[in-house]
């Protein structure tokens, strides 16, 4: 069974728990809240909660709703391992997975309906990596970018921007 970690501010608080209860059935799920409705709560603290499970293997996929869905993707791909994408499109939500390896599904329930939610979910949480050549490659790349920076911000290895440049 499929591990996923949902999570929300206030914003996405209702459609969280409506995407919750049709998704329980068939799949392991881990709340990260919000479990209440709080209008002072804050979109990172539940990004980055759903962002750290999926990148612990606490969880294989993730879902964040807030109200855009434009924050929450911000905070999640600061976590290392983290692929992060807002999808308001079926065909966006099962792309992103096959080509992109993309790992958190992020929503605006400000912008979209329930239903388009529900659709959305089952697109990204069916579809697969394909690994065919040129999105290994592709993903390889993006992988070796978060590594340099990484090692760049730590002090590990020059500025990678100016190493490009000068290759």
């Amino acid at each position: 069974m499929v591990s996923v970690v949902l999570g929300a501010d206030h914003g996405g608080f209702v459609m969280k728990n409506e995407l919750l209860s049709r998704l329980k059935e068939r799949y392991e799920i881990l709340d990260v809240g919000a479990y209440a409705l709080d209008a002072t709560d804050d979109y990172p603290d539940f990004a980055c909660a759903v962002a750290r499970a999926v990148a612990s293997g606490k969880a294989e996929r993730g879902i964040l709703v807030c109200g855009s869905g434009v924050g929450a993707s911000i905070v999640a791909n600061k976590v290392p391992g983290i692929r992060a994408c807002l999808c308001h499109d079926t065909y966006s939500a099962h792309q992103g997975v096959e080509h992109d390896d993309m790992n958190v599904l992020c929503l605006g329930a400000r912008v979209i309906g329930l239903e388009l939610a529900c659709e959305l979910t089952a697109a990204f949480l069916s579809a697969r990596f394909s690994g065919d050549d040129q999105y290994r490659r592709r993903l390889n790349k993006v992988l070796a970018i978060e590594r340099q920076e990484r090692d760049w911000q730590k002090g590990r290895i020059k500025n990678p921007i100016q190493r490009a440049r000068q290759q």
